[in-house]
């Protein structure tokens, strides 16, 4: 069988979460919460499976959802969306953004992608026959260097992925970093697909910023969002798009005939734990305390950091440890001392070691100590 995708093979995250599995190790590397949501959500979950919201959601979404989040992204960044033709909801960010890019990416397109990038980005533009412009960010810091974009945006280019906070380095973007994007693109026809599933994990005085807070960018942007991400319930594959109506009729398009729908019942729940906003605008608080104790708990160890701006991942340089390439040192980690990270190069231009790996901080106080008691010995 002639493979769509001959250079791809099973997800790193997988990779490492089965290694950690194997071998017994402390599972810092995929990105998933290993404390329980809470407990009102679960309960509001619980309750509803009696109830008869258990056949097909409307295509777009439960509409009460749908409404109570327009209202939520009009009162933190001034941009109003209608509720009706210009949000959906979908399975997951990653859905989200795999629909996006299938509704705008034609043979031949070209899409900027900032490296080290999410690893779902790539794939999808391959499959719609497009062309991956790569940006390779520089560590430690991972900021947009733009008279680099400047020099690869064409007539070509289709599309500018943006992810912020960005995964996997925390780079926040900033207010000048909007100007320099909306200058980039003030000449051209290109759209932006803006990853902001990380919105309220933000630390040190920094502000999430969202492309709709700009009316030109917001008019030419799908935004995708992660409920999972934001109530610790990764497992639901639930998050959302929102864009203006035009783009938004292209992206359910492809949406109804992927998935049509998704779980009822479960956003029946998510609807009504947004009446309680302090489960979000807490959030970046509750992340900087988990990345602040992690930090103080390896502070004396031999690997180096600058400290996350957004995220639950925090970057650490091991060039001082060892000088193996990052998979290696990566598989050594798990199976000589039992911690599983995630290597950055297989999310770099043609693999680029930067002597940087991924640690997930979002897990409980005590797996973040016994965690920190291995580095501490490495």
């Amino acid at each position: 069988m002639h493979s769509k995708l001959p250079n791809i093979g099973t997800t790193i995250f997988t990779t490492m979460s089965q290694l950690a599995q194997e071998h017994d190790a402390i599972n810092l590397s995929q990105g998933f919460p290993n404390f329980m949501p809470d407990e009102k959500l679960i309960k509001l979950a619980q309750n509803v499976f009696s109830t008869h919201r258990n056949q097909y959601a409307p295509l777009g979404g439960l509409p009460e959802l749908r409404q109570k989040l327009v209202s939520k992204i009009e009162t933190l960044h001034h941009h109003t969306y209608d509720w009706q033709t210009e949000i959906t909801i979908t399975a997951g960010a990653t859905q989200a953004i795999f629909t996006a890019i299938t509704a705008l990416i034609q043979q031949d397109d070209e899409v900027i992608v900032f490296k080290p990038a999410y690893d779902c980005y790539e794939p999808a533009v391959e499959l719609c026959g497009g062309r991956i412009i790569p940006i390779q960010l520089a560590a430690p810091h991972y900021d947009i260097p733009w008279d680099r974009v400047k020099e690869l945006i064409s007539e070509k280019t289709k599309l500018i992925i943006v992810n912020n906070p960005h995964n996997p380095s925390g780079y926040v973007w900033t207010s000048e970093d909007f100007k320099n994007l909306k200058d980039t693109l003030s000449n051209t026809s290109a759209y932006v697909l803006s990853d902001e599933v990380y919105e309220h994990m933000v630390f040190d005085h920094k502000r999430h910023i969202s492309i709709c807070e700009d009316e030109e960018l917001a008019q030419r942007s799908i935004i995708t969002y992660s409920f999972g991400k934001t109530y610790h319930v990764t497992g639901w594959k639930l998050g959302y798009a929102t864009a203006p109506k035009s783009m938004m009729k292209e992206f359910r398009k492809v949406h109804q005939y992927n998935v049509f729908c998704v779980n009822h019942p479960l956003q029946y729940a998510l609807s009504q734990i947004l009446d309680e906003p302090s489960h979000y605008m807490e959030l970046s608080h509750f992340y900087k305390q988990k990345r602040d104790y992690f930090l103080e708990l390896v502070k004396d160890s031999r690997f180096k950091f600058v400290p996350t701006q957004g995220t639950y991942f925090q970057m650490v340089d091991y060039s001082e440890i060892s000088d193996l390439p990052d998979e290696e040192f990566c598989l050594e980690l798990i199976k000589k001392h039992k911690l599983a990270a995630i290597p950055v190069s297989v999310f770099n231009h043609k693999n680029l070691q930067q002597g940087h790996i991924r640690f997930c901080f979002a897990k409980t106080d005590e797996t973040l100590e016994k965690a920190a008691e291995i580095i501490n010995k490495i």
